[in-house]
């Protein structure tokens, strides 16, 4: 993941180089945009989905366990443990 930040970070440097370039401040401001923060965005999105699906199925499943556990101690007549911060 780390290489993928570095050619991130690379690929905007060559369009912002390309920006400067342009013959209008507007025309570099759409080269910028449109070659390089548009379409980064979009790519470091779609490759962190995974992340995000772990990141909510350990959540989902962090409040079954809680949920689960309160279950247990109403039904032994018992406080249910405070979840742990996070």
């Amino acid at each position: 993941m780390y290489f993928a930040g570095l050619v991130a970070i690379g690929w905007m440097y060559v369009t912002l180089m390309m920006a400067i370039t342009q013959p209008t401040v507007m025309a570099g401001i759409a080269t910028f945009f449109f070659y390089g923060l548009l379409p980064v965005t979009i790519i470091v999105y779609v490759m962190l989905a995974p992340e995000r699906g772990r990141r909510r199925k350990a959540r989902e499943a962090a409040e079954r366990e809680a949920l689960l556990a309160a279950k247990v101690a109403d039904k032994e007549g018992q406080a249910p443990e405070a979840p742990p911060p996070g």
